[in-house]
């Protein structure tokens, strides 16, 4: 991203658009506000939109069991009762299905390629779908602090080590294959790298003509395999993010996150927040999903940051477009072309402000720099 000197003004920024994520599959009932049967589950959906919230983070529980759902026919049910609750609310399923281990012996994984696969074919049709792009160690509980998991199941040390391996399996055998069905069913894909490495993947996605559309990325910083809490290492990412990017959003977890969100939101990019990520407000009390929707809100408002409708949202994250060449998607999203060859020196885009042709067929010339 590139900064001018009247980018931290408010008014030059996007409306904010805040993420609502309330589902908490890592989470128990009892643990946190975490809705089971449909209406519940619905009802937690319209409370967060209601709140000030454009976008929903999905994740489905069976509510016979209390857990994590990994059966299709729900998330399709589910969707359906989304798509009539909170019609305008962008639903963005996450990619992981269900990971959190339901006994002791268990180990927190995610499912293997095929199933995650099946999240394309959901009907209804979400909006977008969460995609890694690189495997690495997802260890969620290796920044916790003394508190962060107090009166949880989490809290048990044998948990906490069935969580302490989880592995975000994501190498380009899921990621080119995941990519290509997303665009067949017209589902965007919403990228989570979870530190800069993984971004570079994308960039090589989008040169070598695999994704062509959009961008919305989330900058993942949970610590333990993704990027953790050091300002530095936030700044270089979004540095790093091309500069065109539709959507940045920035997520981090537990009473971290509460940091993370306020330098978001002064950045100009956007905030996510719920039970997903955190238990606990500044004060180390219970905080509930719809109440941390409130809070990015008032925080907004004292900011002088408007907070996104969810058609602005929709507009912005460009919902339904899809480019449909490497040059045009590199130059909507801000980065230099492909090098034609024969062409030394960095490159830029000639004037004129029309998107060139692909990298082969292009009149080259010699840079000088």
């Amino acid at each position: 991203m590139y900064f001018t000197d009247d980018s931290l003004f408010p008014e030059n920024m996007q409306p904010l658009i805040i993420t609502a994520a309330p589902f908490g599959p890592e989470w128990l009932p009892g643990d946190a506000d975490i809705p089971v049967s449909w209406d519940e589950q619905v009802q937690k959906a319209v409370d967060c939109y209601n709140a000030g919230a454009a976008m929903l983070h999905v994740h489905v529980r069976d509510p016979e069991t209390g857990e994590g759902s990994t059966n299709f026919e729900q998330y399709n049910y589910f969707i359906g009762r989304l798509r009539q609750a909170v019609p305008k609310m962008i639903l963005q399923v996450g990619g992981s299905i269900s990971f959190a281990p339901h006994t002791a012996e268990a180990k927190a994984k995610w499912l293997d390629y095929d199933t995650r696969h099946m999240l394309t074919e959901l009907n209804p049709k979400p909006d977008c779908v969460t995609i890694t792009t690189g495997t690495t160690l997802w260890d969620v509980t290796q920044a916790f602090v003394p508190h962060d998991v107090k009166g949880t199941h989490l809290d048990d040390p044998k948990v906490q080590a069935a969580w302490s391996g989880m592995v975000v399996d994501s190498t380009p055998a899921f990621y080119i294959e995941h990519l290509k069905r997303l665009r067949a069913h017209g589902i965007q894909p919403y990228f989570v790298p979870g530190h800069v490495h993984q971004l570079e993947i994308i960039e090589r996605l989008i040169r070598a003509g695999i994704y062509m559309g959009p961008l919305n990325v989330a900058l993942c910083g949970y610590g333990g395999g993704s990027l953790g809490r050091n300002p530095f290492d936030w700044m270089e990412m979004l540095r790093r993010t091309p500069h065109g990017a539709s959507t940045v959003t920035f997520w981090s977890s537990m009473r971290g996150n509460i940091a993370i969100q306020n330098l978001s939101l002064i950045l100009g990019t956007h905030i996510r927040v719920g039970n997903e990520d955190n238990l606990w407000d500044m004060r180390k009390q219970r905080w509930e999903s719809v109440r941390q929707v409130e809070w990015a809100v008032k925080m907004a408002e004292q900011f002088g940051r408007k907070v996104a409708t969810a058609d602005e949202a929709r507009s912005m994250m460009k919902i339904g477009e899809w480019y449909d060449s490497v040059e045009e998607t590199l130059f909507k999203l801000g980065l230099p072309p492909n090098r034609p060859e024969g062409y030394a020196g960095f490159l830029s885009y000639e004037p004129g402000g029309r998107i060139p042709g692909p990298a082969g067929t292009r009149t080259t010339t010699t840079s000088i720099l």
